[in-house]
């Protein structure tokens, strides 16, 4: 019996290019999709950490008759200052303000976010406090910072000890106190605490005092901020002003002050 033929039809070389440049075409279609998704992603599970930062903050109140967490540190001029920047977190690289010497101890937040006894200052080995870490936290590309080795930075977080802000002062400078008083304490009145936003990812400083910061976690093109707001509701993606030299302290989504329009406290 003759033997079966066992030649198959085959791809031609241009039918396999063909294939190919399709593939290629399809990738290059669905990779943006792919990226937009990963960074929607983050920026929800950056709103979550906020969510849960605001409810640690409201216990932190009752517990302090009204005060925001806060504590001393060095100061640039000389001297020590209540300041937010050092709200919660770890121990931070920045050797400013006492971001590199103060770390979980001295963190006021810290003890409301996370359970048992946190580590002393003292101790050399780094404490991480991932409560405070962003996911979309992409840096700074400029800092404008009296130590030029510090300016840039690929995480706030790192650099700062949280990737996180307390909302203490206005983006005209530290001069224009918000919702942390200059010597420390309450809380002043708010108004709207609807608008008034808490704690929020360090981009809302973005452009403070005419400068860019390029911290652009959420989106390549504009500045955007996630906020948890004085009544606890968290916003993410929030639009904030994308013009050097446009100081806006209020806009329709947020204000930095208890009373709307007002630049000094209550």
């Amino acid at each position: 019996m003759p033997a079966r033929s066992r030649d198959c039809p085959g791809f031609s070389l241009i039918e396999l290019l063909v294939v190919v440049a399709i593939i290629a075409i399809l990738v290059s279609i669905a990779l943006p999709s792919l990226g937009t998704a990963r960074a929607v992603s983050r920026a929800a599970a950056c709103g979550a950490r906020l969510q849960q930062l605001g409810l640690a903050t409201t216990m932190y109140l009752d517990d302090f008759g009204g005060a925001l967490p806060q504590t001393f540190g060095d100061l640039t001029t000389g001297g020590q200052g209540v300041t937010g920047l050092l709200f919660g977190g770890k121990k931070g690289r920045l050797p400013l303000w006492g971001v590199d010497q103060i770390g979980p101890e001295r963190r006021p937040l810290d003890g409301y976010v996370r359970t048992g006894s946190l580590p002393l200052d003292s101790e050399t080995a780094s404490i991480e406090m991932e409560e405070f870490r962003s996911p979309a936290d992409r840096g700074a590309e400029e800092l404008y910072i009296p130590i030029p080795e510090f300016s840039r930075t690929d995480s706030l977080y790192d650099l700062m000890g949280s990737s996180y802000v307390i909302n203490d002062h206005s983006l005209d400078g530290d001069g224009f106190r918000t919702l942390i008083p200059e010597s420390g304490g309450r809380m002043p009145f708010v108004q709207d605490p609807t608008r008034t936003w808490l704690i929020g990812s360090h981009t809302i400083y973005n452009f403070q005092q005419d400068s860019d910061r390029g911290e652009r976690w959420y989106s390549p093109s504009r500045p955007e901020a996630n906020l948890v707001y004085v009544d606890g509701h968290v916003r993410i993606k929030v639009r904030t002003p994308d013009v050097l030299c446009e100081t806006e302290n209020t806009t329709p989504d947020y204000t930095f002050y208890g009373v709307p329009g007002r630049v000094t406290q209550p």
